[in-house]
């Protein structure tokens, strides 16, 4: 356990700004790439490298500080996965928009739960634990390199150059694609036979930098999935139907009525796979972690600063006091509609539930994020669970059957309640990471929750009108009216569809059993793969690679080789590590820059009421856009790989 002395600032007015600033770009920019692909990224070491590349210039600033910085992003970066959820409400009709207050007090209440269900985790699952929590080590060891020479000075400095220069490349690119000088996506539909099928792929430098995040196994396994589902399934599918409009309109209509059904099927089937393959070791290392803890505590020796958490009467406070406004959020989501005679039932029943599923999923994520880091975990899983017990305890307390009024407002509710239950995930996910995080660097645990608790409601803030903006000019694929350009939200409409189906009885349950089964030969694939040892092909990845379109999926495959091979190259260099973050760096740089432009693009076309404001040229500039355009893109892709390389040697 790492000390350091008392006197150091940490928890200052000029960390929490910092990273509340820091909170602006990342969580806008993880809320458009998770509702365009269904990834995001971990905002922990980009955080700290900005942190140390804007504090080295006070005098005062310390590891602590930037550890505080980096702690206040990373926990609101990682709330904008309750975008995981909450579309299902506008997907299924019920919501038009998202409702400001609504939407920011789901998020806080549901992440400061999940802070305060993980305080009691931390001496459990972090100080007498042997978790790797790969990214909270890998975030301490940046703030170690920066606090202990001016070569880790250096090295923030450089890396926050390579973040804003490939963010303006990324974002430069995207505005020449809205001005359509230079095409954003190039596709070809053909028929084979009496079957349909493509094949297209989107300019997006966000894509690449999320595959080069995600890795080769992960874009391997979603290359797989692609196949299944474009040159498999597609073509098998539409031969079976009858031949209606253009075959790019065909080929399209099919694939979101059946094919995404399909790789729904294999998603969940992914999701529940991994968490009851790590459930075992979940329950006996929190079992033991806890005794330890206990044994720990029953000593008579005063803590350590770095070993006092917020109190725990103040825990139980906080949390008992956290459900008021849960209740009063739940009687406004039903007031006045049909479910209103059932509000005491339904609200303490609720109740009841988040208390109970937050408690297990805290300690379920905390444990995940500790084995296998918090970006790898099954978090989707969670998600599935989740809804999947909520739908059921509405069936076991309404039947099914009723009428289509009561039986939309239950799917609603159920997506409402799980939305509050999913916040507490994601943050128990990021939590103890973070935690890990500060041990290593001798922090003061109650400041950083504290500070986790500024994330909450920094992303809380953030994440409503960045939804609304993409609401209003993009849409999400399955809402009512969705449009060419809607985003896929691939793991709401997911959720939303269970939750349908399990209370309104009219989903397409033979494509998903069948794609459950191909999903359970997948599963069985990876486990021959990895007791081989060979390259493994993660069944989830699977999933999203058939799930999403393939424009979509196709640079994300490029950007995990091109990672792979950036990767091997810094392998060769004097400091490898050092050049495998900068890689990280570019990468995030890639997602922030595009994602901060289509959210400021997503503006100007709910302002100007146009699907293209920024057009200059008209389609007849079509073909020279298309060839000059990819040109660029591999060029410029090239040029931003090769100055990254040479920034890290």
């Amino acid at each position: 356990m790492s000390t350091r002395p008392a006197e150091l600032p940490e928890l200052t007015i000029r960390a929490i700004l910092l990273g509340g600033l820091i909170t602006l770009l990342f969580t806008a920019a993880n809320v458009y790439l998770g509702l365009k692909v269904g990834l995001t990224f971990a905002t922990s070491i980009p955080a700290a490298v900005i942190s140390m590349a804007v504090l080295r210039y006070f005098s005062t600033s310390n590891i602590l500080e930037n550890n505080i910085v980096q702690t206040v992003a990373s926990a609101a970066g990682t709330l904008a996965a309750i975008i995981f959820v909450l579309p299902g409400l506008v997907m299924i009709g019920w919501w038009q928009g998202f409702p400001f207050w609504t939407t920011a007090a789901v998020c806080a209440l549901g992440g400061i739960l999940g802070v305060m269900f993980s305080v009691p985790l931390r001496r459990a699952l972090v100080s007498g634990s042997p978790l790797p929590y790969p990214e909270g080590v890998a975030a301490a060891e940046v703030l170690k390199i920066g606090a202990e020479s001016r070569a880790g000075a250096a090295e923030a400095g450089k890396g926050l150059r390579v973040i804003v220069v490939n963010a303006l490349a990324a974002a430069g690119f995207a505005v020449l694609a809205a001005m359509r000088l230079v095409t954003g996506e190039a596709a070809a539909f053909f028929r084979i036979g009496s079957s349909a099928t493509g094949i297209s792929g989107g300019l997006s430098f966000a894509l690449v930098g999320a595959g080069h995040l995600v890795g080769l196994s992960v874009g391997f396994a979603m290359f797989v999935g692609l196949a299944l589902g474009w040159w498999v399934a597609l073509p098998i599918l539409t031969a079976a139907v009858p031949f209606t409009g253009t075959t790019e309109e065909f080929a399209l209509s099919v694939f979101r009525g059946q094919v995404r059904f399909l790789g729904a099927g294999v998603i969940g089937v992914a999701a529940i796979w991994t968490l009851l393959k790590i459930i075992g070791p979940i329950i006996g290392g929190v079992r033991s972690a806890l005794a330890a803890s206990r044994a720990r505590n029953s000593s008579a020796e005063a803590l350590p600063l770095t070993e006092r958490d917020i109190p725990i009467g103040m825990v139980g406070g906080i949390i008992l006091a956290t459900l008021l406004p849960i209740a009063w959020l739940l009687w406004t989501f039903i007031a006045g509609g049909v479910l209103e005679s059932h509000a005491v039932p339904l609200i303490l029943g609720t109740l009841v539930y988040v208390l109970i599923a937050g408690v297990v999923i805290a300690s379920v994520c905390g444990y995940m994020a500790g084995l296998i880091g918090a970006s790898n975990s099954p978090i989707s899983g969670i998600g599935i669970l989740a809804i999947l017990a909520a739908a059921l305890l509405l069936v076991a307390g309404f039947g099914r059957g009723g009428d289509s009024g009561e039986t939309q407002a239950l799917i609603a509710y159920a997506l409402f309640a799980t939305a509050i239950v999913f916040g507490i995930a994601t943050i128990s996910n990021d939590n103890l990471q973070d935690l890990k995080t500060g041990q290593l660097v001798g922090a003061t645990p109650w400041r950083q929750q504290v500070a986790l608790v500024f994330g909450v409601i920094f992303g809380s803030l953030v994440i409503p009108p960045v939804l609304g903006l993409l609401y209003t000019a993009f849409g999400f694929a399955g809402m009512p009216g969705a449009g060419p350009q809607a985003l896929a939200a691939p793991q709401a409409a997911l959720i939303s569809a269970l939750a349908n189906g399990v209370l309104g009885g009219d989903l397409d349950w033979q494509m998903i059993g069948i794609g459950a089964a191909v999903g359970v030969v997948v599963v069985a694939i990876d486990e021959a793969l990895g007791r081989a040892g060979k390259l493994r092909m993660p069944p989830l990845g699977v999933g999203i690679g058939i799930y999403l379109p393939m424009a979509v999926t196709l640079p994300v495959v490029i950007g995990a080789v091109l990672g792979w091979f950036y990767d091997k190259r810094a392998d060769r260099m004097a400091d490898p590590e050092t050049a495998k973050r900068m890689g990280v760096l570019m990468a995030t740089g890639l997602i922030v820059g595009e994602s901060l432009f289509g959210v400021a693009f997503a503006g100007i076309v709910a302002g100007s009421g146009s699907d293209s404001p920024l057009a200059v040229v008209g389609p007849g500039f079509a073909p020279v856009a298309l060839i000059g355009g990819t040109l660029f893109f591999i060029a410029l892709t090239a040029w931003l790989y090769r100055t990254t390389a040479k920034a890290a040697s």
